[in-house]
Parts: structure tokens; sequence; C-alpha cells
């Protein structure tokens, strides 16, 4: 997956939050669903930075940035702050 996939995949996913939003403003879905859904695309988002981030690192050191995959959403999810 190249930088500009990913990054599609990240505003793919950040329109998708928005529609969630405006599905239960209008009563579409329940919040308990909305909650549910955006969780699962936190943890995507979360995936799509990290390997945005390591392909960008691998580039400025001179690395084969499409060497990089994405990690697992336990393993991203599990980061040290």
């Amino acid at each position: 997956m190249d930088d500009k996939t990913v990054l599609s995949r990240i505003h793919g996913l950040v329109d998708e939050e928005h529609k969630l939003r405006e599905q239960l403003s209008r009563g579409e879905i329940s919040s308990s669903e909305e909650h549910a859904r955006l969780k699962e695309m936190e943890e995507a988002l979360d995936q799509c930075w990290d390997l945005l981030r390591r392909r960008r690192a691998a580039r400025e050191v001179g690395n084969n940035p499409d060497a990089e995959q994405a990690h697992s959403v336990g393993e991203v999810e599990g980061y040290l702050q």
C-alpha cells in the first residue's frame, strides 16, 4: 500500500465517521451502533496513521517504504504513549 492509498483510506474513514454522526443525529442508528462502528474506525485510522508514519520514517533513512506492512490492531493500540 503506497502513501497515496493510505491517505485515501484515512480520508474515507473520516468521511464515514461524519456520516455516522449524521445518521445518529437523524435517529437512523442507535448510539450503541455508532459507538461500536466508531471504535472500529478509530482502530483502522490508528493503523493507517501508524503505517504512514513508518513508511515516511523508512524513506527518510533510505529504506524501502514498500517493505513496511500494517501492524495488527492489538499492536498499534498497545503502543505506549
